[in-house]
């Protein structure tokens, strides 16, 4: 999870960068930060303007003087948390800097590495002090204790060295570094954004960063590349290309930033999320449709906003193909939940759900409704959904849900649970799972109906572990179990 943004030869760098973390702030909210670059004014030394805090982008950058006083320069990066890897302390807000024989460095991290612990104790051997729990600060050890003589080579080693999934943003003294691992797992657009000196250059998660600063998307970073933006750059418009691995292997994109994770107005891995949901909505319906068990009545199929919003209209279209079918808007959410503390006279999880949907009645009493969601992972948002609804009175209540059952844990940055921990591994069928849940019917989307959604091409193939257990990179089975243990 995570969101990154750098931004490269802008005279307002960082305030471009709080913008794009404000867009990606759907990929992290329990911490972020920004670095920047400036020149000291007593001797023209580069320095770093550092601002970091817990909480979302509104609230960390809150007093805007920081933007003045402290975060100057024309050279920026900066980090939305969510926890994969790595204890929720203020040791591990990104992004992470510090200062070595080449100068000033900074990073900041998506994904999640699966060589963790055999890099931290080979790294502890040769003496290294860590001062996160975070797999992230590995990076700056295996930079700084490179004994290649250019920095890009350092990088490069240290890329190389790392195992899992890793999309990158770095800043130095003198160039911006992108960068992510020759599977792909995470997203990473290049934009570019004219000023009155010239071009900025801008790196991000998704492309909907760009979207907000009005920023134009040039191109994604490739798979196994790493991008250097420096000097050259900026005279002639032209990025230096290097790649991790001198073959390149077949991509091996996360299916799940198109199922949920990325917001759908965003363009991830060179195509747009919108399109995908919709796609995989319609090849739910062909699958899986709903017919009302009275005549009279239409289907009526409502999403579980935000994430199930574009892909319950590629369903209800397709369903009404076959039968008689409406998309409605039947559960309202409410974008301004902060914490839960007490739950007067209820079930917790019901009160949770309650304070961030609410149903419209006369949408859905005495229908028969297919609520339309991304996916299931414990089950318990669900079960609490599917009694909200029941309030109104509906004549059905059917599941439909566009992925296929999540099974396994993700060991690429997505914060899935232990195996025991999902409902899909405690139900023989999806009627027991539906029973559970208070449902009359559920169905996933198959994983050849999902395939069949995204984007295909040469070299271009995704990951699919969290529903069927094959990883594509090799799983150090104890990295989950890194931040209790240190």
């Amino acid at each position: 999870m995570c969101g990154i943004v750098g931004v490269f030869n802008h005279p307002q760098a960082s305030v471009l960068t709080y913008y794009a973390l404000h867009a990606l702030q759907h990929r992290g909210q329990e911490a972020a930060g920004i670095v920047s670059m400036f020149n000291d004014e007593r001797n023209g030394k580069p320095r770093f303007g550092i601002h970091k805090g817990e909480g979302l982008v509104l609230d960390v950058f809150s007093d805007h003087d920081v933007f003045t006083k402290t975060l100057k320069g024309s050279c920026s990066i900066g980090h939305n948390r969510y926890s994969t890897t790595g204890s929720s302390s203020l040791a591990n807000i990104q992004p992470f800097h510090f200062n070595y024989t080449s100068g000033n460095f900074a990073l900041a991290h998506n994904g999640n590495l699966t060589n963790t612990r055999e890099l931290r104790h080979r790294l502890k051997s040769d003496g290294a002090i860590f001062q996160s729990t975070s797999d992230s600060e590995l990076f700056l050890h295996l930079i700084a204790r490179s004994k290649q003589q250019s920095q890009i080579a350092q990088v490069r080693e240290a890329v190389q060295t790392a195992r899992g999934a890793y999309s990158l943003v770095m800043m130095s003294e003198t160039a911006m570094y992108a960068s992510r691992d020759p599977q792909g797992f995470r997203p990473l657009c290049i934009g570019r954004i004219k000023h009155e000196h010239g071009y900025g250059y801008v790196i991000a998660s998704e492309s909907c960063a760009l979207d907000i600063i009005s920023a134009e998307y040039l191109r994604d970073v490739e798979h196994n590349e790493i991008l250097v933006i420096d000097q050259h750059t900026i005279e002639t418009g032209e990025f230096t290309s290097h790649y991790i691995n001198e073959s390149m292997e077949t991509s091996r994109h996360c299916v799940f930033e198109y199922v949920y994770f990325s917001r759908p107005d965003s363009k991830i891995f060179g195509h747009a999320v919108d399109k995908v949901r919709r796609k995989m909505g319609k090849n739910l319906a062909d699958e899986s449709p709903v017919a009302s068990a009275n005549p009279n009545n239409k289907v009526v199929v409502i999403a579980v906003p935000d994430s199930g919003n574009t892909a319950t209209l590629g369903y209800s279209r397709v369903n009404d193909e076959r039968y008689p079918s409406r998309y409605e808007i039947g559960l309202i959410r409410s974008h301004y939940v902060g914490r839960t503390f007490i739950a007067p006279g209820q079930d917790n999880r019901q009160f949770k759900v309650k304070t961030k949907f609410n149903i419209v009645r006369g949408v859905l009493e005495d229908n028969t409704v297919v609520v339309v969601d991304d996916s299931i992972v414990r089950g318990t948002t669900s079960n609490s959904l599917v009694s909200l609804i029941r309030e109104a009175k509906p004549a059905e209540v059917h599941l439909r849900i566009t992925s296929p059952p999540v099974k396994h844990p993700c060991m690429y940055g997505m914060d899935f649970p232990s195996e025991e921990e999902l409902i899909a591994n405690h139900f023989a069928s999806d009627s027991d799972i539906a029973r559970e849940l208070g449902a009359d019917s559920l169905r996933y989307l198959s994983v050849q109906g999902l395939m069949d959604s995204v984007p295909q091409g040469p070299g271009i193939d995704y990951c699919t572990a969290c529903f069927t257990g094959s990883y594509p990179v090799e799983v150090d089975l104890t990295v989950t179990k890194l931040a209790t243990e240190e």
